[in-house]
């Protein structure tokens, strides 16, 4: 921010960002609007949460029931199996941009001793997400594309209803994180 002499040659006003002011006085002047480091790192933060929750909605409501409804399981199962595996890329990418972010945010507003517990809410449900995600991913996953390399239908379905109630959990906590943070300051 910079007073501007009345010399600018403008008599009501300093521009566009300036405030009004009477002929022979000061204009104040504001730069022009530049993105914080946290402003970027929350839309880094919520950018990624869109991925990583919005993922889960459109898997879980959309394209299993879609695929159970038209397809047998030789179709379905490695149909699942593959998009899961390009999802889980994407998520694996979200999550490290999240706590990321997220532990940047929480630095910039001056640590945790400086933030709300809605924050340490946030922080301790998104944590247990990523441990989920990585119970899903390196556990459970890793079964459904070997039952479907095998050709184990049984199998392959009893593993991908493990990653189906495990992603039916991470959501209901992507919610629950999305409520705290929303509507956190006001509990």
């Amino acid at each position: 921010m910079r007073l501007r002499r009345p010399e600018c040659g403008l008599d009501a006003c300093c521009g566009t960002r300036g405030f009004p002011r009477a002929r022979g006085q000061l204009c104040l002047v504001l730069p022009p609007p530049v993105p914080t480091v946290a402003s970027m790192l929350l839309f880094i933060h919520l950018a990624a949460a869109v991925v990583w929750v919005g993922g889960m909605v459109f898997a879980h409501f959309a394209l299993r029931p879609a695929a159970a409804a038209t397809l047998d399981p030789p179709q379905r199962l490695p149909l699942m199996a593959a998009a899961l595996g390009r999802f889980f890329a994407w998520v694996i990418g979200a999550v490290v941009a999240i706590l990321a972010s997220g532990f940047g945010l929480i630095a910039a507003m001056g640590g945790f001793r400086a933030v709300g517990g809605h924050v340490h809410a946030m922080t301790a449900v998104g944590l247990a997400m990523a441990v989920i995600f990585v119970g899903i991913r390196w556990k459970a996953y890793p079964r459904l594309v070997a039952a479907v390399a095998a050709r184990d239908w049984p199998a392959g379905a009893a593993a991908l209803g493990r990653v189906r109630r495990w992603v039916t959990v991470n959501l209901a906590l992507g919610a629950l994180t999305l409520a705290v943070a929303t509507l956190g300051r006001g509990l």
